[in-house]
């Protein structure tokens, strides 16, 4: 079927009606659409393993994402929460592709309804989603390059609570304390609230894993800390 409107409507469709039939059963497996959504992955897949560069693979995925799109939509809308190997890939393959925000998308459906990684992958769904946001804002900050907050926010919210490895979770952390640290600047200057929780967030993670990086971090929003105790007492 040619990848035209119509046949993604159709797709949309189909998928949300095989997810909310399916839901009881909690599995996507042998419907239709499912079937032929395993095979395109498949055929991506190989195609994938053709190309060694990480950033290669990263582009590729971005190029075959929107083919996705109407099956995801359609599963997500059902929110009927089967066991569906193709969604909790399709959401590592928009993190690989820096589609942060669509991927924490399909993340709050898979961690919602506990649904699992595939075979393939050793990582819970929840220990992928604190990781690759992790070390993409960790790695973003190396440079100086950009990379939105929210993201990182929602990253902690929705994993609060998960079962992760401790580094995993301190790298997180590490990354929102920093990435606060990063807008403080003369001209807008952290607010109160803001140093606090940078500080809160580095101390649990050193914590949490104490060769992570963070005290010099941690040392730096104490300074500011005392900073505004010292405005404060003067006002």
């Amino acid at each position: 079927m040619a990848d035209t409107p119509a046949s993604r409507h159709v797709k949309r469709a189909l998928a949300s009606k095989e997810a909310a039939r399916t839901a009881g059963s909690n599995l996507m497996e042998g419907t239709t659409i499912y079937q032929q959504m395993q095979v395109r992955l498949a055929s991506d897949r190989a195609r994938l393993k053709q190309i060694q560069s990480t950033q290669g693979k990263a582009q590729l995925k971005t190029a075959l994402l929107p083919s996705y799109a109407p099956y995801l939509e359609g599963v997500l809308s059902a929110d009927a929460g089967g066991k569906d190997d193709i969604v909790s890939t399709l959401m590592l393959w928009h993190f690989d592709a820096g589609l942060f925000d669509a991927g924490l998308d399909i993340a709050r459906y898979v961690l919602a309804h506990g649904l699992d990684m595939p075979d393939t992958h050793k990582r819970t769904a929840a220990c992928v989603v604190a990781e690759e946001i992790g070390l993409a804002a960790l790695n973003a900050l190396k440079t100086s390059a950009p990379f939105d907050l929210n993201v990182i926010d929602r990253a902690a919210t929705l994993t609060e609570g998960q079962d992760m490895p401790d580094e995993v979770r301190a790298r997180l952390l590490l990354a929102r304390g920093r990435s606060l640290l990063a807008t403080d600047t003369e001209a807008a200057p952290l607010s109160a609230n803001a140093v606090v929780q940078a500080i809160e967030d580095l101390r649990t993670a050193i914590q949490l894993h104490d060769s992570c990086g963070g005290k010099e971090d941690l040392k730096r929003a104490e300074r500011l800390q005392k900073k505004f105790e010292a405005s404060q007492s003067n006002d």
